[in-house]
């Protein structure tokens, strides 16, 4: 089989394939090659506001209807309820000892509760994705992509003008000339294999391993007769993706509309190798037993899928673009699911280079626009590794952790509101406010003293710049004393920000019953009297 295009996806993954899509929408002919076949078993599944933001922008810019519903829980359901998803509220926190029962008093000490929606319509969402990328590769071939699934590379030549990508398809010799190549085949992917290209080691962040599976059976956490939440907190807690923390790791849990759970744990080599999270399903058990009230939780749970054992969680590629080659975010580098930032760093590199090929396909600053984006792809993988590296770095210790997070929560909800306003610039162009003036420099600065692991005094000072670094940028009510860990999604935080956001009260209200954050009904004056949440 001999063919040409003018753009080759590899991966059909939801990121490979919305690039493809893209790519066709902007009149180019597309392949789109997979090594396995839809639908299959995969991680990386719970998105996020900003995410979603960014995939309701890129429906809305390219015309794809049928994948815009997909942005919010309430339009998935009357759109395309036929493809499984869990309804996410917030993210959700609890911190654990080995060996002892999950306890906490009035001041949520061990609790985070993160809300990142008023209410389930326009809540985010966990993505099934042996549904979702079927039907993101289904769409794909809906606009003209070519797919050939079950097919094996294992070369590409570079020397020529037009790149040759060699392999087999079902069987058959396969010889594909492209004139540019995107991989979104993930960590240590084809083009990073066929390339040779240089794997580097993060500099702050501990050699981690994984286990995980898909399960039924698992009970909701606030069905626990010893894990009833009292008063009701800012959200269903098991709505949202579940994070149990413990010292040297962190289990998630991530609920599905079809009886399916996705769990799993994330670990330091340490850890990693005393459970021996090799052994898979033992080791998941050897786990368990160490945390009471998370093995209550999975007392009655089945494997649905064998576990996958990842002895090497973590990747950052050295090269990350050619002259007639890309990699996206998602094969560039991966850090840690701990913050559901995946899903915002690839669809923020989809964007980018969909205005590349938008802008400047055929011109002589083409390869320039490819380098920048390599760059700045690189500093954003490398930013989210040292807020990780900094979060296992205090698990032990849930204030600081607590705290630390606030920086990540706090950037992406001042991101989130200024696009939605129609203010990007405020956000500028970097993930997780990187370019910001103030909050930038205030952010690596708390990274780099979490780091060190402080205590007493030292401690204390690094609490105190946390809460001034988050200050600027803070519009969703973060830190406040009196909410004692739990952090309610509600428009008079927005209202109370309109200095930091640069919008006057009436444009913040456009903005929140635009995006269906408030009902007509509940006008100014009625929201003035929502109590907070306690």
């Amino acid at each position: 089989m001999h063919s040409a295009f003018d753009i080759a996806v590899i991966g059909s993954g939801f990121a490979g394939s919305i690039t493809a899509m893209i790519a066709r929408k902007l009149g180019h002919s597309v392949v789109l090659l997979e090594k396995g076949k839809h639908p299959r078993f995969a991680i990386g599944e719970s998105s996020t506001p900003l995410a979603n933001l960014i995939l309701e922008e890129l429906s809305e810019r390219f015309g794809l209807a049928n994948v815009r519903p997909l942005a919010k829980w309430g339009s998935w359901q009357q759109v395309h309820p036929e493809i499984a998803c869990g309804l996410k509220r917030g993210f959700t926190f609890f911190h654990h000892e080995f060996g002892r029962v999950f306890t906490d008093d009035q001041s949520h000490r061990n609790q985070l509760l993160v809300a990142a929606s008023p209410n389930d319509c326009i809540a985010d969402t966990h993505w099934f994705r042996a549904d979702f990328d079927a039907f993101f590769a289904a769409e794909a071939q809906k606009l003209g992509v070519a797919y050939w699934d079950e097919t094996e590379l294992w070369g590409v030549d570079m020397a020529r003008k037009r790149p040759i990508i060699q392999g087999r398809h079902r069987g058959q010799p396969l010889e594909i000339h492209a004139e540019f190549i995107i991989d979104a085949s993930g960590p240590r992917g084809f083009v990073h294999r066929a390339l040779d290209l240089p794997e580097v080691p993060f500099t702050h962040l501990p050699s981690t391993q994984a286990l995980y599976s898909h399960f039924t059976g698992v009970k909701r956490w606030d069905e626990l007769p010893t894990n009833t939440i009292r008063p009701a907190p800012p959200y269903p807690v098991d709505d949202a993706a579940v994070h149990h923390v413990f010292d040297g790791g962190w289990i998630w849990v991530l609920r599905f509309n079809n009886g399916v759970t996705s769990a799993g744990v994330a670990a330091t080599a340490k850890l990693a190798n005393e459970l021996k999270l090799a052994e898979g399903e033992a080791a998941w058990q050897r786990l368990l037993e160490k945390l009471p009230s998370v093995r209550e939780q999975f007392a009655s749970a089945k494997a649905v899928v064998p576990f996958v054992h990842a002895k090497r969680l973590s990747f950052l590629s050295g090269d990350v673009a050619g002259a007639n080659w890309a990699l996206l975010p998602s094969a560039a580098g991966f850090i840690d699911p701990l913050l559901s930032t995946g899903f915002p760093l690839t669809l923020l590199g989809i964007e980018r280079l969909a205005k590349i090929l938008e802008t400047k396909w055929g011109r002589p600053d083409f390869a320039n626009e490819l380098f920048l984006y390599s760059m700045q792809t690189t500093v954003e993988l490398a930013t989210t590794e040292r807020l990780i590296a900094a979060l296992y770095a205090t698990m032990d210790d849930f204030e600081v952790f607590s705290a630390l997070s606030l920086l990540y929560f706090a950037a992406a909800s001042f991101t989130e509101s200024a696009r939605r306003l129609g203010k990007s610039e405020l956000a500028g162009n970097t993930f997780l406010l990187g370019e910001h003036s103030v909050f930038g420099p205030r952010f690596r600065y708390c990274v780099h003293l979490a780091l060190q692991k402080p205590a007493g005094a030292r401690r204390d000072h690094l609490l105190q710049q946390l809460q001034q670094a988050i200050e600027p940028v803070n519009v969703a009510g973060l830190a406040s004393a009196e909410r004692r860990n739990w952090y309610p999604a509600l428009a008079e935080d927005l209202y109370a920000s309109g200095v930091k956001l640069q919008s006057t009260r009436a444009e913040i209200e456009a903005m929140l019953l635009r995006c269906g954050f408030t009902r007509p009904e509940l006008t100014a004056q009625s929201r003035t009297n929502i109590q907070k949440s306690p």
